[in-house]
């Protein structure tokens, strides 16, 4: 119960990821772009899905999940760093602090899942067509993304209350933009070794299992693929899994780098730039990846825009 002795008496330093040169300046420049870019990609994916009725199946409405996760994320990170970088204030609080956790560990935790829901549904579309309506009907795909939350929230409060459990004696500066669970465990003077594997059972449960979801999901995919006669279905099948898997591998590969490794091995500057990556460059890229290589979504944008002129 010490954390109730902490929550008001001491703010954590956010050191951040830039400092005021030149280079610095125009990187932080960059990221702005990339967070307006990825802010606007987001919300329009999420608006054409809703607006265009041909859009209204159930992978268009994981995608729009997607998109909603991926705003969340980025929003949870990136205002705060900005915020620190333009006024100089770099110190959040304890419970601001908690807050950033377990909404980005909620957010991680069910994009995991509902990449694995993505995949089942791409596996169920492409091996069983005829079947589809019936064993991905709306009700079971609301479910299943409901089930992706949820378990993403409860694993952003397991690790929250384990956060807020440590005492924190030690410099009370975060070498990071945000409050990364990695970076305090080197500020705490209790011993973190259980806090340690239970983050790493999270990870397991997290990463692995929707990982061999994915994998077991794809592998009779590229069976059904390789056995279709006609050219175009195979070219759409393969253009449709690609645009998921780009996506799979750009978020898993750079999570599981972060969170599948000892604690002892981490160094600041390797966390702050992978961290960068699956949080504010991976947002960004995902909608860009499903727009570019989907004819549906881009011709539902050129519908619309045509609509709006």
């Amino acid at each position: 119960m010490l954390w109730r002795n902490q929550t008001l008496s001491f703010d954590f330093i956010l050191l951040g990821i830039f400092d005021h040169s030149s280079t610095h300046t125009f990187l932080f420049s960059l990221v702005l772009g990339i967070f307006t870019v990825a802010f606007m990609g987001n919300i329009a994916m999420i608006l054409l899905i809703y607006l265009d009725t041909q859009l209204h199946t159930p992978m268009y409405f994981l995608l729009s999940q997607l998109s909603l996760m991926d705003l969340m994320l980025i929003c949870t990170t990136v205002p705060r760093m900005a915020f620190g970088y333009l006024s100089g204030r770099k110190s959040i609080s304890l419970a601001g602090c908690g807050a950033q956790i377990f909404f980005y560990v909620s957010l991680l935790g069910a994009e995991c899942f509902l990449l694995a829901v993505m995949a089942y549904d791409r596996y169920v579309a492409i091996c069983h067509p005829l079947r589809y309506t019936i064993l991905m009907n709306q009700k079971l795909c609301a479910l299943m993304t409901v089930a992706s939350w949820i378990l993403g929230s409860l694993d952003g409060v397991i690790v929250l209350v384990e956060v807020l459990s440590l005492s924190y004696c030690n410099s009370l500066v975060i070498h990071h933009f945000f409050c990364d669970v990695a970076a305090l465990f080197p500020l705490s003077c209790t011993d973190t070794s259980a806090f340690e594997r239970l983050l790493f059972i999270c990870c397991v449960v997290m990463l692995i299992l929707p990982v061999s979801v994915i994998i077991i999901s794809y592998s009779h995919v590229l069976q059904a693929v390789i056995r279709m006669s006609s050219t175009e279905s195979r070219r759409k099948a393969f253009t449709t899994c690609s645009s998921h898997l780009s996506v799979v591998g750009l978020y898993y590969g750079a999570v599981m780098f972060m969170y599948m490794r000892p604690a002892s091995i981490h160094t600041p500057d390797q966390d702050k730039i992978v961290s960068a990556f699956y949080t504010i460059l991976t947002p960004m890229l995902n909608p860009l990846i499903y727009s570019l290589r989907n004819k549906e979504v881009s011709r539902g944008l050129q519908k619309l825009l045509r609509k709006g002129k």
